[in-house]
């Protein structure tokens, strides 16, 4: 359901997203309550560029529908695909936090759905609320993790066990079960998954088809299936 199912009031359907949200999910009800007074709902199509690499950063938002890619753009114009952002997720704290530029681009993969609150009104609030200052600290500390993560498989593992940890990554995020596996429900072409870890699309394609043809995954429609999600693991494993 979105947000124009409650057009007759948008303040209970933006505290009720804030509440099923991974940041702002375990707030007491009044910390919700002021939150859902200070954000706004707006809806983006698909290919809206939310925020430049440089910008300044003026809000943080939540994904309520759809998917936002954060992306860079490599002085020769490749891409490098940072993060997917789903449903019930954040984005942009890292400026809005430290008052600095964005270090990355913000770009709606589909027609999505947004909530986003000010930067000077989420200050005020932090100041306010120690819950929501310990949320946002375990927030930024997810992120770097996530960050060390990326390059330590950059400099530590090769492709296969690279791509195998990716995938099992997104399936964990947008994966729904099917009678085959599960099925990654975001459409990711090669040349995407190539974005994601910084290689040529040749080489994925080249992995995903032998892949393929040992039964690990399957393609269709843009669409990824983890066929044997244990053999995907030990990929990740025999390069330990």
């Amino acid at each position: 359901m979105s947000f124009s199912d409650f057009r007759q009031d948008r303040h209970l359907f933006k505290r009720q997203t804030l509440g099923k949200s991974t940041l702002f999910g375990t707030l007491p009800p009044d910390d919700l309550e002021h939150l859902a007074s200070i954000s706004k709902l707006f809806a983006v199509q698909k290919q809206t560029l939310l925020f430049s690499k440089g910008d300044v950063g003026e809000r943080l938002y939540l994904v309520v529908k759809g998917l936002i890619r954060i992306t860079t753009i490599s002085v020769d114009g490749r891409e490098s695909i940072l993060n997917l952002v789903g449903p019930g997720k954040i984005f942009g704290e890292i400026a809005v936090l430290d008052g600095g530029l964005r270090t990355a681009d913000a770009i709606a993969v589909e027609d999505s759905e947004l909530l986003s609150i000010e930067r000077k009104d989420l200050m005020l609030f932090l100041h306010q609320s120690p819950h929501c200052c310990i949320r946002m600290l375990a927030a930024c500390a997810s992120r770097m993790r996530w960050i060390s993560s990326l390059l330590e498989d950059t400099h530590f593992l090769d492709l296969p066990a690279r791509l195998a940890k990716r995938l099992l990554l997104l399936a964990r995020s947008f994966g729904q079960p099917v009678a085959n596996g599960i099925r990654i429900d975001i459409r990711l072409s090669q040349q995407d998954l190539a974005n994601h870890l910084n290689v040529s699309r040749e080489s994925i394609n080249k992995l995903i088809n032998n892949w393929e043809q040992q039964g690990l995954v399957q393609t269709g429609r843009g669409k990824i299936f983890i066929v044997d999600r244990e053999r995907l693991e030990q990929c990740i494993i025999d390069e330990h």
